[in-house]
């Protein structure tokens, strides 16, 4: 189905695809997350996805949440490494009441202190239940050990310092320095106009006074690859190795995508499920995963096994490493991963939810979005060639970081 864009004279840029569906998605995608904050802030880009919902200069919050939850609707937030997103489901017609909820969600908060204070609590609450599965923490951690000393190796809850240190004025102040207007994508998925799309838009965002981004991000250019091991009372021994991967505007981006999801993507008969849990029985969970973010990438695979099993499960791990570098994949191989791709990308746009939140993300990353055929196109046109020297780029043991809770 087509997909129509446009951008507001204050930067704020429009994209939506029609769809035949009762429900609608909408939100707004904002090119600000963790790494953006400076050292005292650590935490507040994502303790303000928490704080937003808690007040306006018209509505409590018990309104903002009704608002969309009576009509049988959701709203949600989320905040990454570089994003934040603020985005509801609801009926289609319930399009103007969602949009001009997010509108003044967005732009007229007010963070009421009593409010903050407790949402700190919740927030230092989530910060322990995730310092209690190491599964998850893992990660984290590891994200330091790659990116040492630089503002993307942070842990996005932050810490509990401090969050109990956040001022309302140190919510105020991030959001100038950081909610560019340039640098916002309204994205929709559902079943109304264009034309009226643009006209809501126009309703409540169109007039948000411009505030364009001046200066750019603290690029991440350094990398020592580093093995740490940390002790902690676990039944299982926790381990992530990887590597600084490709990032989002590479042209061998699509190539890792395709190369991740062979060794260890979503699906059960990828090469690193086969063989550590299918065929030698040393993991219940096994995965690996490719971010790429706007100058740098992340590869890892992680996996938990007996204590007695680590050094066995890595080296099967890096056996088939060694598998992707030293032999390209048959006509037939190659083929078969990529109609699995295929396939999951297929299935993935369906969840419409999902779908308004990839178009928002890639219009607000590259400017334009490729439709399906297009991204078929791409992948279909990798080789095994490009695979294999991405696989030697990448899986070059001299260049992989590892870290084990034992």
């Amino acid at each position: 189905m087509k997909i129509n864009t446009h951008i507001f004279p204050n930067g704020i840029r429009l994209i939506h695809q029609q769809v035949e569906s009762p429900a609608a998605h909408f939100g707004i995608i904002l090119n600000t997350g963790s790494r953006d904050e400076l050292t005292k802030e650590q935490g507040i880009a994502h303790f303000i996805e928490h704080v937003i919902f808690k007040g306006t200069k018209k509505r409590k919050a018990y309104h903002i949440i009704s608002r969309i939850e009576d009509v049988g609707g959701e709203i949600n937030a989320y905040t990454s490494k570089e994003e934040t997103a603020v985005y509801a489901s609801f009926l289609n017609k319930y399009y103007d009441r969602s949009m001009e909820l997010i509108s003044d969600i967005i732009t007229n908060s007010t963070f009421p202190a009593k409010e903050l204070e407790r949402e700190k609590e919740v927030v230092l609450e989530e910060i322990n239940s995730y310092k209690d599965s190491p599964s998850e923490l893992i990660f984290d951690d590891f994200d330091e050990l790659l990116f040492d000393g630089h503002p993307i190796a942070r842990n996005i809850l932050g810490t509990p310092k401090h969050v109990k240190s956040f001022k309302q004025e140190d919510i105020f102040r991030f959001l100038q320095n950081n909610y560019h207007t340039d640098e916002m994508v309204l994205a929709s998925v559902g079943n109304i106009s264009f034309e009226k799309f643009l006209a809501l838009a126009e309703k409540y965002f169109a007039e948000i006074p411009a505030r364009l981004r001046q200066d750019k991000r603290l690029l991440f250019d350094r990398y020592t690859p580093a093995v740490k091991q940390v002790k902690r009372d676990t039944f299982q021994t926790h381990c992530v190795i990887g590597n600084i991967a490709y990032d989002a505007q590479d042209e061998k981006r699509m190539g890792m995508v395709l190369l991740n999801n062979i060794l260890g993507g979503q699906s059960m008969n990828s090469r690193l499920n086969l063989t550590l849990r299918e065929r030698h029985g040393m993991a219940y969970n096994v995965e690996s995963s490719y971010t790429a973010y706007s100058d740098t990438g992340q590869f890892n695979v992680y996996f938990g096994t007996e204590h007695e099993n680590l050094d066995r499960a890595l080296k099967l791990v890096n056996k088939e490493f060694r598998l992707l570098k030293n032999k390209k994949l048959g006509t037939l191989q190659l083929s078969k991963a990529k109609r699995q791709l295929i396939g999951q990308i297929a299935l993935s746009s369906e969840n419409r939810d999902d779908l308004m939140l990839t178009l928002g993300k890639s219009f607000l990353l590259y400017n334009k979005v490729d439709s399906l055929p297009k991204i078929y196109e791409k992948i279909e046109a990798i080789t095994g060639t490009q695979l294999w020297e991405i696989a030697n780029e990448i899986f070059d043991e001299t260049r992989l970081s590892i870290l084990t809770y034992e």
